[in-house]
């Protein structure tokens, strides 16, 4: 079977993009043939990918998606495809892969009225339209239950057309057996990069676009440790996104020499190992994949119930979740009492690993690739 992925950009150390690489790879391990429509494409591309980069481009985002949709619809009519997959909302779409959230929702809640006017708002919407209205016949990977209920509530999407996927956390997140020595290996890599001593507590906070995932709110968190607690900790910030807003927040809380911004790294599993607590005070995530991956490396969590995945880490008593509506006061105080009891980071560690053995938390490619070869045109 020939399959077309469309996604807008690929780079390695996004969540979409990890979980339409995961996916896409368990399709061609079962025989089929893989094409991907990308605008951008940033690392290798996998043995066996047919790779086309969608050659159109404009000054502004959703005209280029137009155009982009307009490209691979006359190359599909040229070079037909099985399936066509979507990880980006787009018209024409056999299944979609629901990574973003409703997109009708933020546009109701979280702008001014008159934003539904702009012509960015009416390509968006419409293309929303084309996957979830009745008249669609797009099959949905569903990830998160309270966006399904979103979805269904703007378009009146048909709930056969839903598919719930279970996490896909990647089996090199899980704590190995000997995960304590490659803890201290890990730490005395960190000494060197991050002046992180003996008795030192090590923050990590995984994700790219840090204002949506909050990292200003961790920032702030930090600062307002009580001295001693302060002292000790160190915060590192991975991902692909621009610091210097950051940098400068560090500085004027007078954190700036405790706060590191490595970039994105190839080693996250280091780090889910090698750190004290992961911090994922996001404003909105549709799921935060980066929660389960800590919760099975046996690393506590810090995470704001904006988190599709927060109640995992209520369900697995692995940590604390700071509740909506946030308030950064509550972070504060949750980070300081997480820091300042071992005994408690010890039993949410031993909660955590106990849960990741016992939950499926890890077979969302092998059922997106069940729905995508089964799914009838």
């Amino acid at each position: 079977m020939q399959l077309a992925f469309c996604l807008y950009k690929y780079f390695p150390f996004g969540g979409l993009q990890r979980d339409f690489l995961r996916i896409a790879l368990t399709c061609q391990a079962r025989g089929h043939a893989i094409r991907v429509y990308a605008l951008e494409w940033e690392g290798e591309v996998p043995a066996g990918f047919d790779l086309i980069k969608v050659p159109v481009q404009s000054m502004f985002n959703h005209r280029r998606y137009a155009k982009f949709t307009a490209w691979v619809r006359a190359d599909l009519a040229r070079r037909p495809a099985d399936r066509v997959v979507g990880f980006n909302k787009m018209p024409g779409l056999d299944v979609y892969y629901a990574a973003d959230p409703c997109f009708e929702e933020k546009a109701r809640t979280l702008r001014k009225p008159l934003y539904r006017y702009s012509p960015r708002y009416r390509h968006f919407a419409a293309y929303e339209q084309a996957v979830f209205g009745p008249e669609s016949h797009t099959e949905i990977l569903m990830i998160s239950s309270t966006q399904q209920a979103l979805f269904k509530r703007h378009y009146g999407t048909p709930a056969r057309r839903f598919h719930p996927l279970p996490p896909g956390i990647a089996p090199d997140r899980r704590a190995p057996p000997n995960a304590a020595e490659l803890r201290t290996a890990a730490r005395g890599r960190f000494a060197t990069e991050f002046g992180l001593h003996s008795g030192d507590l090590l923050l990590v906070q995984i994700g790219s676009d840090f204002p949506r995932k909050g990292l200003d709110r961790s920032i702030e968190a930090m600062a307002a440790l009580p001295e001693p607690l302060k002292r000790r900790t160190r915060l590192v910030a991975i991902g692909a996104d621009n610091p210097d807003p950051f940098i400068a927040q560090a500085g004027r809380l007078g954190v700036g020499e405790r706060v590191f911004f490595p970039g994105g790294r190839k080693d996250v599993p280091d780090f889910l190992l090698g750190a004290d607590l992961l911090l994922h005070p996001a404003r909105h995530e549709n799921t935060g994949t980066v929660l389960l991956e800590a919760l099975v490396a046996g690393l506590p969590v810090l995470a704001s119930a904006a988190c599709g995945y927060a109640h995992y880490i209520t369900d697995a008593d692995a940590g604390d979740i700071v509740a909506e509506p946030f308030h950064q006061a509550a972070m504060n105080d949750a980070l300081a009492a997480m820091l300042a009891n071992p005994e408690a980071r010890a039993c949410w560690q031993r909660n955590a690993l106990s849960f990741a053995a016992s939950t499926d938390l890890y077979s969302l490619p092998e059922h997106a690739a069940d729905v995508i070869v089964g799914q009838r045109g």
